[in-house]
């Protein structure tokens, strides 16, 4: 049910017409990159952006902040064409209601605005971790088959979900990942190779910490599934879980206490966020 949700759920941009705006603005954005000479890489580290971020704004399926426009609009000499379209683009992004299925809408809306987030991964990439061409892998190679539309749709909802590391004041996030999650080459090599260094990038920003729970461990207090944890803005930790497509909200203080209880264990059992860096950057060594 949640799956077929997903699938009628229109992004904002659809919903509102906007989608016009950005599509546009992309492709605006492309030319005066390429007119400048600049590549996607170079461009993005002059912006403080990844290659991949800057590929989704230029396919106008990521939706470019007013400040990254009034930078690129200076580094590439738009001449006030990118500031000029900032009330457009402010204006498309407060007409969105959400960019997510009715199902996820209520977890979507408090991780859009949380002050903490923490997260367990045992079996995959969490979503704000993902890559664009990670996040299209995993979802191509879902069950039953997606269409490309569909696809498409995930994987930009999955970047606009991404633009909460840049937002202000930055929330303190932080991850617990199985180390299995690093040696399951989705995508192949390439794609995984970039996966593994978008982990090194995230993990240097001053408000993410990633840590490692290493697979010669015997045990450690959280055997079961994923979770998210959440410290919503005016309200108390909440805990977030989905199994095969099912949410689950908890909001019962004595649930959360007790899942939030389990996490900080995990933390002091895990690899330090620098021990982490080391290993993920030797799995990526021996690619």
């Amino acid at each position: 049910m949640a799956e077929e949700t997903e699938r009628r759920a229109e992004t904002p941009a659809e919903v509102n017409g906007a989608v016009g705006v950005f599509v546009l603005l992309g492709k605006q954005l492309k030319l005066l990159r390429e007119r400048a000479g600049l590549s996607q890489r170079e461009f993005g580290n002059l912006v403080g952006y990844g290659p991949d971020q800057i590929s989704a704004m230029e396919r106008g399926v990521r939706t470019p902040r007013p400040e990254f426009l009034e930078k690129a609009d200076e580094i590439l000499n738009a001449g006030g064409l990118l500031k000029a379209v900032i009330p457009e683009v402010e204006e498309a992004m407060s007409r969105a209601r959400t960019r997510h299925p009715e199902w996820y809408r209520s977890h979507a809306a408090m991780e859009g605005e949380a002050l903490e987030l923490h997260h367990y991964s045992n079996n995959a990439v969490h979503g704000l971790l993902q890559t664009e061409a990670h996040a299209r892998a995993v979802f191509a190679k879902r069950r039953p088959f997606l269409d490309e539309e569909t696809v498409e749709k995930r994987v930009a909802d999955r970047l606009y979900r991404q633009q909460v590391f840049q937002r202000s004041p930055r929330p303190v996030v932080s991850y617990i990942l199985e180390e299995m999650v690093l040696d399951r080459p989705i995508g192949g090599a390439r794609v995984h190779g970039e996966q593994l260094r978008h982990l090194l990038s995230v993990g240097t920003m001053q408000n993410v910490e990633i840590q490692v729970m290493p697979t010669r461990l015997e045990e450690h207090p959280n055997l079961g599934s994923a979770f998210n944890l959440l410290v919503p803005k005016g309200h108390g930790q909440v805990a977030y879980l989905e199994a095969q497509g099912f949410p689950q909200l908890i909001t019962d203080r004595e649930e959360v206490r007790k899942i939030a209880d389990r996490y900080g264990i995990m933390r002091a059992m895990a690899l330090s966020p620098k021990e982490s860096r080391s290993l993920i950057a030797q799995k990526l060594e021996e690619l």
